[in-house]
C-alpha cells in the first residue's frame, strides 16, 4: 500500500493528512498557523505538523511516497519563488530552500486553490473527469484548471487566477489592487457589500447565508442583491466555459453552501450567457463534494496521478 501526506496551509490552520492510494484520508493532524511569526518558524511547523500525521497513522516516513502542500500563493516555475502569500506577508520567497531536510520525502508545492481542484477531480465531485473547472466562492474567488487530467496553470505556473479575471471596465476595487475584477463582484464579501449598500445594514452583521435566508422569504432588497450576483457569477463561468470547455464546474467555498438556490439559476442564466449553449450545451454545475478535504487530497496526490 502507497501513502501520500498532504498540507494544506492556511492563514489561520496548518492541516495535514495521510491519504492512501484510493484517497482514504487515514490520519489527520493540525495545529495553529500562527501568521505573525517568522518563516523558518512555520516551515518548522509545517513539518511538525505533517510529522504528526504520519506518528497518527501509526506509520514511519519510509511508507510515505511523497509530500504535497498547497499554500495561498503560486510558486513561479521559472525562479521557483513562493511569489505572494499574503496571509503571512510572504513575497518572493525560495519556499523549496525553507523547506529542504525537514522530511525526507520529495515536495510538491501548489496554489491551495488548484490544489482543491485536483482534490475534487481525483476524488470528490468531478472523479471520473479530466477536465474540471473549479471557483471557490468564499472570502475572495480561486480558481482552479484541471486539463487531460493534470494541474493547469500556464507556463510560469502563475495562471488560473480566475477570480482576477476581468469583468467589468474600471469596475468596483478588488483585493488585489486592480478594479472590476470577478472577485469583486462574486466572493461572499463582494455579496455582503452589495447588500449592505442596498439595506445600510453594517458588514460585520452580515453573512451570505443571511443574505441568501432572506432571499428565500422574498425579502427585496436581498431578492435583487442575489440576482445580481448569479448574473454576475454567470458572466464569468460563461467566459471560462467558452476558453476552456470543462466536462463539469465545480463550486466551492461558502456561497456554494445555498445549494440550489444558487445552482439552479446559475444553471439556467449559463445557457443565456454561454457562447454556442443551445447548439453544444453547457457543462453541468455542481456543488464541490469534499468540503476541506479537498484540499487535502490534492496535495497529497501533487505529481503522482
Amino acid at each position: 500500500m502507497k501513502y501520500y501526506l498532504g498540507l494544506d496551509v492556511g492563514g489561520t490552520n496548518l492541516a495535514t493528512a495521510v491519504v492512501d492510494y484510493d484517497c482514504n484520508i487515514i490520519s489527520r493532524a493540525s495545529m495553529p498557523a500562527g501568521a505573525g511569526r517568522s518563516i523558518e518558524e512555520i516551515t518548522d511547523d509545517m513539518a511538525a505538523v505533517s510529522r504528526m500525521a504520519v506518528d497518527n497513522a501509526g506509520l514511519q516516513m519510509a511508507d510515505l511516497v511523497s509530500w504535497g502542500i498547497g499554500m495561498p500563493s503560486c510558486v513561479n516555475a521559472k525562479t521557483n519563488l513562493l511569489v505572494h502569500a499574503n496571509c503571512f506577508g510572504w513575497k518572493n520567497v525560495p519556499i523549496y530552500d525553507y523547506l529542504e531536510g525537514k522530511l525526507p520525502l520529495p515536495v510538491k508545492i501548489e496554489n491551495d486553490a488548484n490544489c482543491a481542484a485536483y482534490g475534487e477531480a481525483v476524488a470528490g465531485a468531478a472523479k471520473g473527469h479530466k477536465n474540471v473547472l473549479m471557483l471557490t466562492l468564499g472570502t475572495g474567488v480561486g480558481g482552479g484548471i484541471i486539463l487531460d487530467g493534470r494541474i493547469y496553470a500556464g507556463a510560469d505556473n502563475m495562471g488560473a487566477e480566475l477570480g482576477h479575471t476581468k469583468l467589468v471596465f474600471e469596475g468596483e476595487s478588488c483585493t488585489c489592487g486592480q478594479k472590476g475584477c470577478l472577485e469583486a463582484y462574486a466572493s461572499a464579501t463582494a455579496l455582503i457589500r452589495f447588500y449592505c449598500r442596498e439595506t445600510g445594514m453594517d458588514v460585520d452583521d452580515v453573512n451570505a447565508e443571511m443574505i441568501f435566508k432572506a432571499a428565500s422569504v422574498e425579502e427585496e432588497a436581498a431578492c435583487r442583491v442575489v440576482s445580481d450576483y448569479i448574473d454576475h457569477l454567470a458572466a464569468g463561468i460563461s467566459s471560462f466555459i467558452t476558453i476552456f470547455r470543462p466536462e463539469v464546474i465545480i463550486l466551492g467555498g461558502g456561497v456554494a453552501n445555498a445549494g440550489e438556490q444558487l445552482l439552479a439559476p446559475l444553471r439556467k442564466r449559463l445557457e443565456y450567457f454561454t457562447f454556442g449553449a443551445s447548439e453544444i450545451g453547457v457543462p453541468p454545475v455542481v456543488k464541490a463534494g469534499l468540503g476541506n478535504d479537498a484540499g487535502l487530497i490534492g496535495a497529497a496526490f501533487l505529481g503522482q496521478r
